[in-house]
């Protein structure tokens, strides 16, 4: 069982990244519009509240700052000054859409998708995007997507991993590492892999993929064929993003969300909206670091 690291009591904890180089965590929680960072070796915590909703975000080559994938858009933010520098909106002319989890590619290039924020119907309306490192915006030829989430790329960056949460399925597809260019897209792990819903992904160093299962309270670890390899269980049901994080790269950190739990299941699962921890005996991969 995975252990509380962070008693945050976040509405929607997301998008959890190791900083190798400070030796921190940074994370969000998307529905209070926080940014929050959590140094292990001191136990030092620190929160910032930002202008509008925080969705993901990615290391930058610069250590002082951080780019954010903001509800509308995308930034930098100077984590000593506060400050931020708006790139460019995304989606601006479809109402209901708005940013939601993202990671950079082998080559430092950041790679995100939308959210339909609609209830009824959540249609697939939204896309994939690439942010590039001369800080142009593309769509990627991924089609249309509801709620993007599990973005994340193999060791050797030739493969990028996506789902559509609603399906339950995980997909993948040939993906250059020079050019960017996608190919050959297909599944990877079925709806009925696992019991939930698929939320953030990330990558081991032996290839493999470890995603929340939003619903299921479980972290699910899958082989490059897309088989169930291990199982991690932690008590709260909607784990949302796991991030390999210490000096070895070895302990597997987690958010997570207390959004649309009852009280009842919220009196069941006290822990929930905080982060967890477990060492696992498994090395990670170094966040790669935003080019642009």
């Amino acid at each position: 069982m995975m252990e509380l690291v962070v008693d945050g009591r976040h509405v929607l904890g997301e998008g959890i990244v190791w900083d190798d180089r400070g030796g921190c965590l940074y994370w969000t929680d998307i529905e209070r519009s926080e940014l929050w960072s959590h140094a292990p070796a001191t136990g030092a915590l620190q929160r910032w509240p930002l202008p509008e909703r925080l969705c993901s975000m990615a290391l930058t080559t610069d250590g002082g700052r951080l780019l954010l994938g903001l509800a509308s858009g995308l930034a930098f933010f100077d984590l000593g000054r506060g400050d931020i520098q708006r790139i460019c909106d995304v989606e601006a002319d479809v109402p209901t859409t708005r940013l939601n989890d993202g990671r950079t590619d082998r080559q430092g290039r950041f790679v995100f998708g939308m959210f339909n924020q609609a209830e009824d119907p959540k249609l697939p309306i939204g896309g994939f995007y690439r942010l590039n490192h001369d800080l142009t915006l593309e769509r990627l030829p991924l089609g249309g997507v509801a709620i993007a989430n599990s973005i994340c790329f193999s060791p050797d960056g030739r493969t990028m991993y996506y789902a559509d949460s609603g399906t339950r399925e995980i997909r993948c597809c040939d993906y250059d590492p020079e050019t960017g260019a996608i190919a050959n897209v297909r599944q990877f792990a079925p709806a009925d892999a696992a019991p939930g819903d698929p939320d953030g992904s990330t990558i081991d160093a032996d290839g493999c993929l470890w995603s929340t299962r939003w619903g299921a309270g479980q972290v699910v670890r899958f082989a490059p064929d897309g088989t169930v390899d291990r199982v991690l269980t932690l008590p709260a049901p909607q784990p949302t993003c796991p991030a390999f994080g210490g000096p070895g790269l070895d302990i597997l950190y987690v958010t997570s969300a207390t959004v649309g739990l009852r009280a009842g299941q919220l009196a069941d699962a006290p822990k929930s909206g905080g982060v967890f921890a477990q060492p696992v005996k498994i090395r990670g991969l170094p966040e790669v670091r935003f080019g642009g």
